[in-house]
């Protein structure tokens, strides 16, 4: 089925053929759609690892996501709605009114010192002030980093010694499920562990905590700064279209943080080309409405920038699909009429084991389109989306450095029909392709690792934030031949279309979250009892993806169920409850290669207890007796055998 066509492509194949061709032809004509204060000298500028996108264009992200609007005749339309279950509030802002409130903040910002290039800490929750905070940074070129607000201390302390922030902006608290979750406590404790220390802490007081401690000469009021210290007009800094806008921390395979760090221009544009390409949303047509939270990656583009590029309303939401009652987003929908929806396969896992009257109770048509991503998504679930929602069903692959979708159908161009369990095709100015350990593209049909092809289309990652050598050995040097390692397992069909198998190194996904092993492990053998430990990721019908944590006991101990609640908590403090093992199992030994690499195929198939496959084909020259051994051992101690 065709699109609206808005570029006047004939098909799919013929745009996408056109962004991989000419590709300098292709995202100039969309680069046209935004303001620019100086047009770029090119479209495209590569130097292998590295491209930049529109060099010598000087821009602003927040004027095109705010002032473009909010100076035009769409003022007065809605721009930012907040719905919080949680607190039983809700606010619509005007593009007006989120102008006159980022300039406010970023009066604040330039008055507290900020300059372009510093980096700046945002700890809050799914609040309007959250997103004025983004926007007020790179209103002045100031560079945001937005943590996760359900991250441990250790987590953010991490992150404050990686970008070293000027300031970090948080809040007393926020709930979840009714409880209050004691933000300023954690920031607190983070700040004390943390080698580098922020000048200020800026404290949106909420009110839901009476017990914050306040820090004389560190801490400062949010409320009282916007009245002592805001402005009415910030002027806009003009921005290098190659100027980085944020760094956003994603898991690794290490301990060390990789924060990713993101350009302004190409960003910009990416977006504003995926909103109506993919999303197929219009001005004065589209209310969006994505459930993500503003510390991922999602949150960052379908939350806040993509949807205020385009000028469409954006649905921020504080809270879960089921608090207070199973049908909180359905009301949000019917309430807003909301017409393109985002969200995990997870969210329909949860959904799914509550009665239908939920959904069927509340009036849903103006749902246009539902796009899932994060994960994933089983059949099963897709199907039942299709029947109880009776609507489009988008499945959609991306990552957090790619910023915006790599393998996705396209409606706005061209809807193609849907494989269930497939994310479709390649998106614009992607050339997606599978390959073996060699770099060897496979044939339709086989297994293998899933690549782009350099350069990358605009919006990806610039480099690892102040680690260039960890951008190119995670990225580029993985395979030969110039090729983008996403890390990812895929297996691609004779029409072209992909299917993503999951993760081929060791981040496990869970609810839509990356967390790495690593972290789980480190936070596992904290606990004096255990000797060795591994973390895999085993399939869930509700999580998709749960973490089961193999531990070895020291000689003296013994794995008690005590023990095994210690390591849990242990895990919720250090890392956070999303990290949680659903179980902690003692084993005697774990299955190894000879240079001693934890074999987490054989224990993720010994825990589902699925055929293992002929063991000899096991790399690194595994001992195979050693091997079978410790299996055999495994699946008796697990009551598998």
């Amino acid at each position: 089925m065709k699109g609206k066509n808005y570029l006047m492509y004939n098909s799919y194949e013929e745009a996408h053929k056109l962004s991989l061709e000419q590709p300098e032809i292709f995202w100039a004509k969309e680069a046209e759609k935004l303001h620019w204060y100086q047009k770029y000298e090119k479209v495209l500028e590569t130097d292998y690892p590295f491209f930049r996108w529109f060099p010598g264009g000087k821009t602003n992200l927040c004027y095109n996501a705010v002032d473009r609007h909010a100076l035009s005749s769409k003022r007065g339309t809605a721009a930012l709605i907040w719905e919080s279950p949680e607190t039983n509030q809700s606010r619509v802002y005007t593009y007006f009114h989120l102008y006159k409130e980022v300039n406010r903040f970023a009066g604040v910002l330039k008055n507290l010192g900020v300059v372009k290039g510093d980096r700046i800490i945002i700890y809050m929750p799914m609040i309007p002030e959250a997103i004025i905070a983004m926007l007020a940074c790179v209103r002045i070129g100031a560079i945001h980093s937005v943590v996760f607000a359900g991250f441990s201390r250790e987590s953010l302390a991490g992150r404050v010694d990686d970008a070293e922030p000027k300031l970090l902006l948080t809040c007393d608290a926020g709930s979840r499920m009714g409880k209050v979750v004691k933000l300023k406590e954690i920031v607190d404790d983070a700040l004390e562990l943390a080698t580098k220390k922020v000048r200020n802490v800026i404290l949106y007081n909420r009110e839901l905590d009476t017990t914050i401690n306040w820090v004389e000469g560190r801490d400062l009021d949010w409320s009282t700064l916007l009245e002592e210290k805001g402005m009415n007009f910030v002027e806009p800094e003009v921005m290098d279209s190659t100027d980085p806008s944020y760094i956003l921390y994603t898991s690794g395979t290490t301990g060390k943080p990789k924060g990713v760090l993101r350009d302004t221009g190409g960003y910009m544009v990416a977006l504003h080309a995926t909103m109506k390409q993919i999303y197929d949303c219009e001005p004065g047509r589209d209310v969006y409405f994505s459930t993500s939270d503003i510390g991922w990656v999602v949150g960052h583009s379908y939350i806040v920038y993509a949807p205020l590029l385009v000028g469409i309303p954006t649905v921020l939401f504080e809270g879960t699909p089921i608090y207070p009652n199973p049908d909180a987003w359905w009301r949000v929908i019917e309430k807003y009429g909301v017409t393109v929806v985002f969200s995990a396969p997870t969210a329909f896992r949860i959904l799914k084991k509550f009665p239908e009257k939920w959904i069927t109770d509340r009036d849903l048509s103006s749902i246009r389109y539902f796009f899932l991503a994060g994960e994933p998504t089983d059949v099963p679930t897709y199907e039942w989306g299709i029947k109880t929602l009776g609507v489009k069903i988008i499945d959609h692959y991306w990552q957090t450095e790619s910023g915006s979708p790599m393998l996705t159908n396209n409606p706005g161009i061209e809807y193609l029909p849907t494989k269930p369990g497939s994310p479709t095709k390649s998106a614009m100015g992607w050339d997606l392709i599978v390959v073996d350990e060699q770099g060897n593209e496979l044939p339709p049909g086989e297994k293998g690792f899933l690549v782009g092809k350099f350069p990358l289309p605009p919006g990806n990652l610039l480099t690892v934030y102040g680690d260039d050598e960890r951008y190119k050995q995670t990225y580029w040097e993985v395979f030969p031949g110039h090729l983008y390692n996403t890390g990812d397992y895929a297996i691609r069909d004779s029409d072209g279309y992909f299917w993503v198998l999951g993760r081929a190194d060791e981040v496990i996904k869970i609810a839509g979250h990356r967390l790495g092993t690593r972290e789980i492990e480190e936070a596992v053998s904290a606990h004096d009892a255990v000797a060795e430990t591994t973390c895999v990721g085993v399939d869930d019908k509700l999580k998709g993806t749960v973490v089961i944590a193999f531990v070895v006991i020291r000689q003296g101990f013994q794995g008690t169920e005590e023990m095994k609640k210690e390591i849990i908590q242990i895990v919720r403090d250090k890392v956070g409850p999303i990290a949680s093992p659903k179980a902690v199992e003692v084993v005697t030994m774990l299955p190894k290669t000879r240079s001693g690499k934890i074999m987490r195929r054989i224990l993720k198939g010994v825990y589902e207890n699925k055929d293992l496959g002929d063991l000899s084909t096991i790399e690194d020259g595994a001992s195979i007796d050693e091997v079978s051994s410790a299996i055999s051992l495994m699946k008796n101690e697990l009551g598998k055998g």
